[in-house]
């Protein structure tokens, strides 16, 4: 038979010899031989009885536990080796979930820098109305200048797209707290400037595509609605601050 030295077993088992010593004094594993010199030497049988010990310490069973359950003369090894198969495709299963989740979680803390996915432009919104919108700007600005916006946006990484969008709320939230100051006042400008701004990094925007847009901040009722729930008359108030900044840009 083959024989292992405690040295020889320690290192093909990946244990040391400390704790190979320990389970023969607590009669966990003897060996098949001990010498006069009290040498020790393992054969097959302990090989595989230190591979059960082995497997059951790795679904966290006491030491007591495993000698208890290796000495029960019913105890069958194909049965406890199917047993341990099954444990741990279910700890693979699990561990698979939770290195998805971690993974999700990396990418999340990470998704700062990604590249903007295209469906980032129209969040919240379903694909026909998407779609919708992007036909409409095409029909009154060209399908160039839509492009353009496209291109624009999709440069950005989430970090910028995400910032750009909490400006426009800033920038909304501080024009609706003006409302009541004369459209021409130097503060109103100001914001108004910033606004104008903010737009070219969406598209190539001119004093004259601004004021268009500004109309449609009335005209259309879908971007009325939008504007005065910050505060009733925003709509307008940015349609006639806007005109007065074009006034002076052109």
């Amino acid at each position: 038979m083959n024989k292992f030295s405690v040295k020889g077993l320690a290192e093909l088992a990946g244990v040391s010899v400390r704790t190979l010593y320990h389970y023969d004094k607590l009669g966990l594993l003897q060996p098949a031989v001990r010498t006069d010199a009290n040498y020790r030497y393992y054969g097959e049988q302990e090989l595989l009885r230190l591979q059960q010990i082995l497997l059951y310490k790795e679904l966290d069973l006491s030491l007591s536990q495993i000698g208890a359950i290796l000495d029960d003369p019913e105890f069958d090894i194909l049965k406890a080796m199917q047993a341990h198969k099954e444990e741990l495709l279910r700890r693979k299963k699990r561990i698979g979930q939770l290195l998805q989740t971690i993974n999700s979680t990396i990418d999340h803390l990470k998704n700062k820098g990604k590249k903007m996915d295209y469906n980032e432009l129209y969040k919240g919104f379903s694909k026909e109305q998407a779609e919708a919108w992007q036909q409409e700007a095409a029909e009154r600005w060209g399908a160039d200048t839509v492009a353009n916006a496209n291109n624009k946006a999709m440069a950005m990484n989430k970090g910028e797209w995400e910032a750009l969008q909490q400006k426009g709320e800033d920038l909304n939230k501080e024009l609706a707290e003006m409302i009541g100051l004369p459209a021409t006042d130097s503060k109103v400008q100001a914001q108004i400037k910033e606004h104008y701004e903010m737009m070219g990094k969406y598209f190539d925007v001119t004093p004259n595509v601004y004021r268009c847009l500004s109309d449609m901040y009335v005209n259309d009722e879908r971007f009325a609605a939008y504007y005065d729930k910050y505060n009733k008359g925003l709509a307008v108030f940015l349609r006639d601050a806007i005109h007065a900044f074009c006034d002076n840009a052109e």
